[in-house]
């Protein structure tokens, strides 16, 4: 019979970074990047926005594009249409649409459906995860780091990208 144990994420980094060597607590740190789920979707949503006129675009030619794997962005759209940012049409002229127009879709809208929070540490999120999160000066800091990443997601649509685009004359994203 094996037994396996569930803990929660919080009790778990807890445990690594009381317990554990540098290595994987540096491992841990480098985690703090965006990952390529987070990356890959927001190229992807900026192709649908590019191509927002033109009716449905299906993923292979979005993978094409973009270089992607059609199944990551299958897996990526998934969640993307679960989140309400698109939308699926059925048969032969089908694909995907923007549910809003570029205008009404932001880079943190993308971000927060792929990554969830942008806190670099767990304690900005939720003070229960550290003892010292209301004396910690470090934590204010975090705090500050996480203010500024979501300003400039917040402050960033689908259509900034879009003419960011244009103004470079760059084909492929």
């Amino acid at each position: 019979m094996r037994l396996a144990l569930i803990f929660d994420k919080p009790f778990l980094l807890r445990y690594i970074y009381e317990y554990c060597d540098n290595k994987i607590q540096d491992r841990l740190d480098k985690a703090m990047k965006l990952s390529t789920r987070g990356r890959y979707a927001v190229r992807a949503m900026l192709d649908l926005a590019l191509q927002s006129g033109d009716g449905p675009t299906l993923i292979k030619d979005i993978s094409e594009r973009q270089q992607i794997s059609r199944l990551y962005l299958e897996q990526l759209f998934t969640r993307l249409k679960a989140a309400g940012l698109v939308r699926s049409v059925r048969g032969p002229r089908g694909g995907f649409m923007l549910t809003r127009p570029p205008r009404e879709i932001r880079f943190s809208d993308i971000v927060q459906v792929m990554e969830g929070s942008m806190a670099p540490v767990e304690c900005v999120d939720d003070v229960r995860f550290c003892s010292r999160a209301d004396s910690c000066v470090t934590r204010r800091v975090w705090a500050e780091v996480k203010e500024a990443i979501d300003r400039v997601l917040t402050a960033t649509t689908l259509e900034d990208l879009v003419e960011r685009q244009g103004r470079n004359g760059v084909e492929n994203l």
